[in-house]
């Protein structure tokens, strides 16, 4: 029954390449659920080693970048979600061609999915096992309040098979731990040490302070203890390995340990921290999460931001350079932009913004006493002007999710090299 479906779906999504559809359409998946509405519990069943969920708030994208990663690097056959498309359609789109005679060529499926969207999957597919990275304020218009995400995440939790991965230190999923209707294993990750002042959780991010130190749950936890720059240091057992990460910031050094944490509940005994930990150091960011684009001798940096406590983070681990900030409120952005007030900008000397609420970024960096060097709606525009006065220095751009993907188009026409992005 797969086989004729897929080769369906497959049509569909040439269909829609050739009417401008693109290569991350969904369309195919829908229709393919339409036909068959248990294809892809069918498909997804047939993989040995299972299916991973990554869900949560911030850092899906990424983490399951990093996940697929060290375990293909480990000789596993991965099959992800890697278009972004994180809805159930979109997972059956992505898996399409990757279909021979009905089947996945794949050992096991690490998908991001959204924490709403996370609910019917898991309705159609038992995952082995689930990571759940954090719970926080986004996009209220869409999920409503925060304890309410967290009940998504909860359900996700108490449908997984084998293993739920756990951020310790956010406390509405820390409680999952006393959860009885979980009935997998329960493993965590978090920050440690020094590198604990610089993560906070959403009630830290909002009181601006943090609270007192906790106290470990779980000695096989794997840990973040360290980051200066980009050296990050990881604890596991009683086991310390550090690495250089191309990722950046302390949001992504936090999701590879959630990784690393992911991993070692897949391959158990197996499981090798240090040669793991190095590996970190080879795997880029994903697409328009930290990525750093060459153009001739001037480097930019592109960071996706979403909600108040991704944005804060990222400016905590910013750079003091050059900034474009943008901001769109398209469906998929969020409508409401009134969070970025409950954003400090106080880190930035000066900028420049755009996007379709560039006059409301330019009131808030105002407020923050942070130098406006161009307001500029039209994004193209705002790039090039941008580009053209670092000069050789580095610059960063802080864009929020549909602003990112048009400037990101706009940097790799402006780049000198075709491929010449990091």
């Amino acid at each position: 029954m797969l086989w004729p479906i897929s080769v369906v779906g497959k049509i569909v999504a040439q269909l829609s390449r050739r009417l401008g559809g693109g290569h991350g359409s969904a369309l195919p998946g829908l229709v393919v659920e339409k036909l068959y509405p248990r294809f892809l519990s069918k498909l997804l069943s047939q993989l040995p080693c299972g299916v991973v969920l990554v869900t949560g708030t911030n850092g899906k994208t990424t983490t399951t970048k990093i996940i697929a990663d060290l375990l293909q690097a480990d000789g596993y056959r991965v099959f992800t979600n890697t278009s972004g498309s994180n809805y159930v359609r979109g997972v059956i789109s992505a898996a399409l061609p990757k279909m021979k005679h009905g089947r996945l060529t794949a050992d096991i499926a690490v998908l991001e999915l959204d924490e709403a969207y996370a609910i019917n999957f898991v309705d159609q597919v038992r995952p082995r096992y689930s990571l759940l990275l954090n719970v926080l304020r986004d996009q209220l218009d869409r999920f409503g309040e925060i304890d309410n995400t967290a009940k998504l995440l909860q359900y996700v939790a108490e449908h997984t098979t084998d293993s739920v991965v756990l951020n310790e230190d956010d406390p509405r999923l820390a409680k999952l731990a006393n959860d009885k209707q979980i009935r997998s294993a329960i493993a965590w990750f978090g920050a440690d040490g020094n590198a604990a002042k610089y993560y906070r959780n959403d009630e830290e991010l909002h009181k601006q302070n943090k609270t007192p130190e906790k106290k470990a749950r779980d000695q096989l936890a794997v840990r973040l203890v360290e980051l200066d720059g980009n050296q990050a240091e990881y604890s596991y057992k009683k086991e310390l390995a550090s690495v250089k990460l191309r990722l950046f910031g302390i949001h992504n050094a936090l999701n590879c340990a959630a990784a690393l944490s992911v991993v070692r509940q897949i391959e158990g005994t197996d499981f090798n921290f240090g040669q793991a930990v190095k590996h970190l150091g080879v795997i880029k960011p994903a697409y328009g999460r930290g990525e750093t684009i060459t153009i001739g001798d001037t480097d930019v940096r592109l960071i996706l931001v979403k909600n108040p406590s991704g944005f804060q983070l990222s400016l905590d681990s910013a750079d003091k350079t050059s900034s474009l900030v943008a901001i769109n409120d398209n469906y998929a952005d969020g409508r409401d932009v009134s969070w970025l007030w409950d954003v400090s900008f106080s880190k930035l000397d000066h900028a420049a913004v755009t996007g379709t609420r560039c006059y409301d970024m330019a009131l808030r960096l105002t407020y923050d006493n942070v130098k406006l060097d161009s307001v500029e709606m039209d994004l193209a525009e705002a790039v090039r002007t941008f580009v053209d006065k670092l000069k050789g220095q580095q610059g960063q751009i802080f864009a929020t999710y549909t602003a990112m993907l048009k400037i990101r188009g706009e940097l790799e026409k402006l780049s000198a090299l075709e491929g010449g992005y990091d």
